[in-house]
């Protein structure tokens, strides 16, 4: 829209700053897009703090990422001890390695963001602290870029500026197609699927409630066999079958009729008989939004794989790594901003049990290559090549 004005300062001989073409038009005016119930706040209560398939869910992802081991290196070798490992070794006072990421890998599955502060003097960080996606707001600046980040706690505000030198915020995302700023959370994605599995949850509550039994009618005969209750009578009724044949206290009590009223039992109906079967249907499509086989949470139908080694190992390889692998991606491009020096932080596929056959399938399958030099060797197992004098 000001082109004009940009344009006269270039002619000036202004010195040209790099950009994207598109960065002016990025975020002018754009927000997270937020549905009714569908705002990070709400997904997460009814997803995971009160679903068990998500919570199961999120949490093995999170937990078996965090779990992994990770390599630190550059281009040259392989660091054992290096100021980046103590960091990642001790995040903060109260969290280590596996806790802060942990922490990460929940966040950016229940919002799609994950923050990371970095606490420290503009040099490597001294301590780095997972932040609450929800309280975070991305600040886009005139060209569509975030120039800082505010994060708002009970109506007070910090604001993290974004600069030239390292940014103390690092913000982790997954894609989003129709959001500049936010990331997608698998969460959002089975939304749907979460609020039938909830339904259902409470409709089986309900049902027990009831002591299990599906409803029935009480049909009044008068002396005549036609006839109804007075507004008395009903009442009375009415409140006797609430105190005294309804709940699990109450199941099996038998019912004591006056004359005149007969009980006629119901069946279930098929749309109930089904109902279960909507229940695991639910559940199934919540594990795949996540990318975890239902055979690990134990829902019942599933026969993609042979047997549970198959679906754990699919499953590290499809989701578990994938997902550490870029977030690790992230971090350590972050702190090289730190330390001015480029460097790789992933994790040991070397060290994960659950690719143990792969492992020792791939190491044989190039230790047998003799037309392969040792170098060669090492470039494909991903190890750094080796120093002068250095025999191992």
């Amino acid at each position: 829209m000001f082109d004009f004005l940009k344009r006269g300062a270039a002619e000036d001989g202004a010195t040209e700053v790099k950009a994207s073409a598109t960065g002016k038009v990025l975020g002018l005016g754009a927000g997270r897009a937020i549905w009714s119930s569908r705002d990070t706040a709400s997904l997460t209560k009814g997803g995971f703090t009160r679903n068990p398939v998500g919570f199961r869910a999120v949490k093995l992802i999170a937990e078996a990422a965090a779990a992994l081991p990770l390599i630190l290196q550059d281009a040259e070798r392989r660091y054992e001890d290096h100021p980046v490992n103590k960091l990642l070794l001790r995040p903060n006072g109260s969290q280590g390695r596996a806790e802060l990421f942990e922490a990460l890998y929940g966040y950016l599955l229940l919002s799609g963001d994950a923050y990371i502060e970095a606490v420290g003097d503009g040099s490597l960080p001294l301590e780095m602290h997972a932040l609450r996606p929800e309280r975070m707001q991305v600040v886009p600046g005139a060209d569509g870029w975030p120039i800082a980040y505010d994060y708002v706690v009970g109506g007070r505000k910090h604001r993290f500026n974004v600069g030239e030198a390292a940014n103390p915020i690092c913000h982790i995302k997954s894609f989003h197609p129709q959001d500049d700023h936010y990331g997608f959370s698998p969460l959002e994605a089975a939304a749907s699927a979460v609020d039938v599995h909830n339904a259902a949850s409470n409709w089986s509550k309900a049902l027990l409630d009831n002591a299990a039994r599906p409803s029935g009618a009480i049909v009044y005969k008068g002396v005549d066999g036609q006839g109804s209750l007075s507004a008395d009578q009903y009442d009375r009724l009415l409140h006797e079958m609430e105190s005294m044949h309804q709940g699990a206290r109450n199941a099996g009590r038998p019912m004591l009729l006056e004359g005149g009223l007969d009980w006629k039992p119901m069946g279930f109906s098929p749309s109930d008989m089904e109902f279960q079967k909507t229940k695991e249907a639910a559940a199934r499509e919540i594990a795949i939004a996540f990318g975890v086989p239902p055979m690990l949470l134990g829902i019942p139908g599933d026969a993609t794989y042979a047997n549970y080694q198959e679906a754990n190992r699919a499953f590290y390889r499809l989701t578990v790594l994938p997902l550490a692998t870029r977030v690790t991606n992230v971090v350590a491009h972050w702190l090289a901003e730190f330390t001015g020096e480029p460097f790789v932080l992933r994790p040991d596929l070397d060290q994960i049990p659950a690719l143990s056959a792969e492992r020792d399938a791939t190491w044989r399958r190039i230790s047998e290559a003799s037309f392969l030099s040792a170098a060669e060797k090492r470039a494909l197992l991903g190890l750094p090549p080796t120093e002068v004098g250095d025999d191992r």
